[in-house]
């Protein structure tokens, strides 16, 4: 797991901890009005106040708490309320944000091409494993197995940067489950990484300088 999604679930699960479902309720409501623009200063001012009690010291917590509300725009309700859930260490799961999870679905099919056109056969799937619930993360599963780190929802939000994370977990599972090099380059016959270029997610060779051998989702048959 990635040592900033470590920090945001410690901060995140001490928050549940003291104040347990009310303040989870408090932070969702907080979300759901940022996202659709409907921001209001009472839930903002109560999530605020659960920050500080933590120990919290942003700059938005101490906004919210220190100056009346009555001088509080529509802009800076916006502009509090994404850096109070940032303080707050909350990020939408996928019950939240549903079309994420569809979006890192789209992405493993994307993926699986490079999979079968090295002929690697096997159920390849994205999952929320039970052991793993707790995260809200997904993984990859691979012939019934997970390996490597889970994938935080927001991922999600962003095609180009799903695929890239995506790929990057497939090729982790895969490799841990055949106990071999994937995918190869084909030129040098060497392994390979994940990269990026001008957007687009792509297959780099470790070999000659690390040039590029394809857009993932296109990796040449073999």
């Amino acid at each position: 797991m990635r040592e900033n999604t470590l920090a945001r679930l410690r901060r995140w699960r001490t928050l549940q901890v003291m104040y347990g479902t009310p303040f989870d309720q408090a932070a969702r409501q907080v979300y759901l009005a940022h996202r659709d623009g409907e921001t209001r200063v009472g839930p903002l001012v109560e999530l605020a106040f659960a920050v500080y009690e933590c120990g919290g010291r942003g700059r938005a917590t101490r906004e919210l708490l220190e100056r009346p509300s009555v001088e509080l725009t529509s802009a800076d309700l916006v502009r509090l309320g994404g850096s109070l859930l940032a303080e707050a260490g909350f990020e939408p799961g996928f019950d939240l944000e549903p079309t994420w999870w569809t979006t890192l679905e789209k992405a493993l099919a994307v993926v699986e091409h490079d999979v079968r056109v090295a002929g690697v056969a096997g159920d390849l799937r994205l999952v929320i494993p039970d052991w793993a619930a707790e995260f809200g993360q997904a993984w990859v599963e691979f012939r019934g197995g997970c390996h490597g780190q889970g994938i935080d929802p927001s991922f999600g939000s962003r095609a180009d940067g799903a695929l890239e994370i995506v790929a990057e977990a497939v090729q982790e599972v895969v490799m841990e489950t055949i106990w071999t090099v994937w995918p190869v380059c084909p030129d040098h016959r060497t392994g390979t990484h994940v990269g990026s270029a001008r957007g687009h997610a792509i297959w780099v060779c470790r070999a000659s300088r690390g040039h590029t051998i394809a857009l993932v989702g296109e990796f040449p048959a073999r």
